[in-house]
C-alpha cells in the first residue's frame, strides 16, 4: 500500500518544531543571526526586533532527525543540487537528462530525489508517473526507471495526476524530511536532487537536513538572457550563504539546433555575455551550454531517454561532456561517469 498524502496535524506541528521555525511577526532584519541560532533573540540585531522575545524563548539545537538521515544516506557516495533562480530555465528537464547520462554506465547506480512538491514534472520525463510507491520493512522504496536508476516523488502518491498539492512550508518540509529519511535508497554512487526555483522552503529544508551527512555540491541551470541570470546570482548567493559548493554553471536553451540540418541559431540573446561571463565574473566553473532541441522536449513527453534516441544531437553531445564534468567535480572519473 503506498504512503498516504495526507499528514496529521500531529505531524505537521512536529515537523515545525523538529525544524525550529517559531512563528515570527515581523520580517527578520537584515542581519538576523536566524531564529534557529543559539544567538537568536540575543544578539545585536535583534534589539528592537518584534521577533525577540519569539526567537529567544523559541528551542535550539539540531533536528533529531538529522543523525537519522545521515544513517539512511551513509550508502549514498555522492549527492548533488540542481537548483535554478528562475524557474522556466529547463532545469527539471536538465536533472532529467543529466541522471539518464550518469546511469548510462551501467555499474553505477544513481538516484533521483524530486523536492518540487507543487510541480513535480519529474515522473513525466522518466516515464513512470503511472507508478506509486511501495512500503517494506526497509522503508519506502524508489520507483526504478532502469536497473541502476530509481525516483522519488511526491507525483507517486497523489490520487489522482492532476491534483494540486496545496501546502505551506510545514508540510513540505516534512514530505522532503520523509523522502531523506524513509526512502530506501540501497548503495548510490550519486543521489541528484530536483529542486524548485528560488531560495525558499524546500531548499533550506534539503540543506538543513543534509548538513551532516553532506552535500558534494550544487549544478546551477540558468537560460542565456539577462532576466534569468539576474536571479541566478542570488542562487550563488544562497549557496555561499549555505555553506554549499558551487560545481559550475549550466547554460541552458543556448541556441536551437535544427533537427534537419544541425544548423544552431540563437533564440535568446546573451545581452551581458551569457553564463560564462556571470561564471567568470563570479569565480566559478563554466559547465557548457545545451542548446535547444524540439526533440527534448518530444523525449520529455513520451517519458523517453533522449541522450539513448537522438545520440547525434549537438545537444546530446553538450550533455554529455557536461555529466562528465559534473562527475569529475564530485569525484567519479569521466569513464565511470558515463560508461564510456
Amino acid at each position: 500500500m503506498p504512503p498516504s498524502l495526507v499528514m496529521p496535524e500531529a505531524v505537521v506541528e512536529d515537523v515545525s518544531s523538529a525544524l525550529n521555525a517559531p512563528k515570527l511577526i515581523a520580517p527578520e532584519p537584515e542581519h538576523c543571526p536566524g531564529p534557529e541560532s543559539k544567538a537568536a533573540g540575543q544578539a545585536a540585531a535583534c534589539a528592537g526586533c518584534p521577533n525577540q522575545a519569539i526567537c529567544k524563548s523559541a528551542p535550539k539545537g539540531p533536528d533529531p532527525d538529522t543523525a537519522l538521515i545521515t544513517a539512511r544516506l551513509s550508502h549514498v557516495r555522492h549527492k548533488v543540487l540542481v537548483l535554478s533562480g528562475k524557474g522556466g530555465v529547463g532545469k527539471s528537464t536538465f536533472t532529467a537528462m543529466l541522471a539518464h547520462g550518469f546511469a548510462s554506465a551501467p555499474e553505477k547506480q544513481i538516484g533521483l530525489m524530486d523536492t518540487d512538491i507543487c510541480g513535480p514534472s519529474i515522473p513525466k520525463m522518466m516515464g513512470v508517473e503511472a507508478e506509486t510507491i511501495h512500503v517494506t520493512n526497509a522503508g519506502w522504496s524508489p520507483v526504478w526507471v532502469a536497473d541502476n536508476l530509481g525516483v522519488m516523488s511526491v507525483q507517486f502518491m497523489l490520487p489522482n495526476q492532476d491534483d494540486a498539492v496545496i501546502w505551506r512550508g510545514p508540510k513540505k518540509n516534512g514530505l522532503i524530511k520523509q523522502f531523506l529519511k524513509d526512502v530506501d535508497w540501497g548503495e548510490l554512487d550519486l543521489l541528484l536532487v530536483d529542486t524548485p526555483p528560488g531560495t525558499s522552503d524546500e531548499h533550506l529544508s534539503v540543506t538543513t537536513l543534509l548538513k551532516e551527512s553532506g552535500v558534494d555540491g550544487a549544478v546551477i541551470v540558468t537560460g542565456p538572457q539577462e532576466v534569468s541570470l539576474l536571479d541566478v546570482r542570488k542562487e550563488i548567493d544562497f549557496c555561499r550563504k549555505a555553506g554549499i559548493r558551487v560545481l559550475g554553471l549550466v547554460e541552458n536553451m543556448s541556441g536551437f539546433v535544427c533537427p534537419k540540418c544541425a544548423h544552431e541559431t540563437d533564440i535568446f540573446a546573451a545581452t551581458t555575455g551569457g553564463a560564462a561571463r556571470l561564471a567568470r565574473d563570479m569565480g566559478i566553473d563554466f559547465l557548457g551550454k545545451v542548446p535547444l532541441d524540439p526533440r527534448i522536449g518530444m523525449a520529455c513527453d513520451y517519458g523517453e531517454t533522449f541522450l539513448d534516441n537522438f545520440p547525434d544531437s549537438p545537444a546530446c553531445a553538450a550533455l554529455l561532456k557536461i555529466v562528465r564534468s559534473v562527475g569529475q567535480a564530485v569525484g567519479l572519473s569521466f569513464d565511470e561517469a558515463t560508461g564510456d
